[in-house]
């Protein structure tokens, strides 16, 4: 005779792998740090500041300029 399999258990396992795998992904995505994401945001700025200074006359209807 085979093993008897208890089906809520396999498919419980299934979707606990897959979550697994779903959060590992995540956490490869999104998984920086508060002072990571601060020191790509004071690059970012500090190079548009450098664009926007590069600039003779500033174009006209810039929606940045409001800020």
């Amino acid at each position: 005779m085979s093993k008897v399999v208890n089906l809520n258990k396999f498919r419980k396992r299934k979707a606990q792998v897959e979550r697994e795998k779903r959060a590992e992904t995540n956490r490869r995505l999104h998984g920086r740090t508060r002072s990571e994401r601060d020191v790509d945001e004071l690059r970012k700025r500090q190079l548009k500041a450098k664009l926007d200074a590069a600039f003779l006359v500033k174009p006209p209807g810039n929606p940045d300029d409001e800020r």
